[in-house]
């Protein structure tokens, strides 16, 4: 959306019905399970408008969460992983989604800015991408530090300096994984990965591409 986007606030509700953008099976391409099989639940609406975002999410319709459940089995036969992305998936009430995905045997993944939490089962899994909007990086809320799997970290040349990315986890092993952003301009991309890089041999995160882009898939 590069920034266009609405900021939408928290949504309540029983979540039997859900703002989705797109239910489709790929490649997860980014972070712990990148090259896994996987069906994604594109969710519609974020709380943010990042100007370097390169995702659509703001043509989405309500879908019953049924439906939602039904579609995934439908295009999982050997995807054993939902990712719940977006936009921000936290801004809608997902809890019923993820327990019922979990019944179905599937693996769950949240991909979230890090800025909204609620209380989801445990087996999910959380990938926070902490933004930065100009005035560096926050610490993570203490509920979303007790249960984040993995921080992923956009990386830009624009901005030389990432030494608060060690601050993001408040001395906590959680798994750092630093990931050259898409500025759609070769010469940028190549510095961009050129840090990213560095910043992995240097501090021992761990360098995430974005894979589905390479290999040509949504």
């Amino acid at each position: 959306m590069h920034g266009t986007n609405p900021i939408r606030s928290l949504k309540q509700g029983d979540g039997l019905t859900l703002d989705v953008q797109h239910i489709f099976a790929t490649i997860q391409g980014e972070g712990p399970y990148a090259g896994m099989p996987a069906v994604f639940v594109r969710l519609g609406g974020c709380n943010l408008a990042c100007t370097f975002c390169d995702t659509e999410f703001e043509s989405f319709k309500a879908v019953e969460l049924n439906k939602i459940v039904s579609k995934v089995n439908e295009l999982a036969s050997n995807a054993p992983l939902v990712v719940l992305t977006g936009g921000e998936p936290l801004r809608q009430p997902i809890e019923k989604l993820c327990e019922e995905l979990i019944e179905c045997g599937f693996k769950v993944q949240i991909e979230t800015n890090g800025t909204l939490y609620r209380e989801l089962p445990p087996e999910v899994e959380i990938v926070c991408s902490p933004k930065n909007m100009g005035k560096g990086y926050f610490p993570l809320r203490s509920d979303m530090l007790a249960r984040v799997n993995a921080l992923k970290f956009i990386i830009s040349a624009n901005r030389k300096d990432y030494s608060d990315v060690a601050d993001v986890g408040q001395g906590s092993d959680i798994p750092v994984y630093v990931q050259p952003m898409d500025e759609y301009d070769e010469a940028k991309n190549a510095a961009n990965l050129k840090l990213a890089m560095e910043l992995a041999q240097q501090k021992g995160y761990r360098l995430s591409l974005q894979i589905h882009k390479i290999i040509g898939v949504e």
